[in-house]
């Protein structure tokens, strides 16, 4: 009899594959209301890879928000200025602002797909996307994956690019260090290839390790304990 593959026990929701939430300071999103605010204090989240600001805002509301680099306890943000220039009114690093009213070549990061959802992409430590062009109906920027994507003018962005950007220049050089990391995520580790598993644990398993006794592709339909691999891909192979 076969055992439950690893994409089947997950499924159960455990604590073994549950996120410790409770263990992370909070939610992360862009403040719904145009105001001003006040960092009151830099801290750190597990659950995040980016150092976290604490935004005390005018309203009375202690929110948080994505450290870019270069600001410090005590400086100001707004949220919604439209102004641009030169002057006092000028883009700071952690303003929140619509992509129509950021310039072409602003570095920005935690970008809205939907206006007022509070931030979708570009959340990671030391990455920031660039605004490339604007028209009356769209704006392009590109992402830090070098793709260009079109949003709608009235999604939100913070200016800046995130702080943390010496993250991963420090290795892990032990695998013992690795799974403190990932135990402090409740992620799986370490992860192992299906085809390196027993044939009780993997469709691809079995025979001698890194030789697939079966094709990686998979039909929609397939059961749970088959569904592994490409799943209905329509093209496979690289692009000629």
């Amino acid at each position: 009899m076969g055992k439950r593959i690893i994409q089947q026990r997950r499924g159960r929701g455990t604590n073994t594959y549950r996120s410790p939430g409770h263990r992370f300071k909070g939610e992360v999103k862009h403040y719904p209301l145009q105001t001003t605010g006040e960092i009151v204090d830099l801290i750190h989240c597990a659950g995040h890879s980016a150092p976290l600001m604490e935004v005390l805002y005018l309203t009375g509301d202690k929110k948080l928000a994505f450290a870019p680099q270069g600001v410090k306890v005590g400086d100001q943000i707004s949220v919604g200025n439209s102004q641009v220039g030169d002057g006092p009114e000028k883009l700071k690093p952690g303003d929140i602002v619509a992509l129509r009213d950021i310039p072409e070549g602003t570095l920005i990061h935690n970008i809205e797909l939907k206006p007022y959802d509070g931030g979708k992409l570009v959340r990671s430590s030391g990455t920031f996307a660039r605004v490339v062009a604007k028209t009356e109906n769209s704006v392009r920027v590109k992402l830090p994956s070098k793709k260009e994507k079109i949003f709608l003018p009235d999604c939100r962005a913070a200016i800046g690019n995130l702080a943390g950007s010496g993250r991963m220049e420090k290795p892990f050089l032990k695998a013992g260090t690795k799974a403190k990391r990932m135990r402090i995520r409740n992620k799986l580790y370490p992860k192992v290839c299906g085809i390196s598993m027993n044939a009780v644990d993997h469709p691809f398993g079995g025979k001698c390790s890194h030789i697939k006794g079966r094709p990686t592709l998979s039909p929609r339909n397939a059961p749970p304990g088959r569904k592994v691999g490409k799943i209905a891909p329509r093209r496979t192979g690289r692009k000629k």
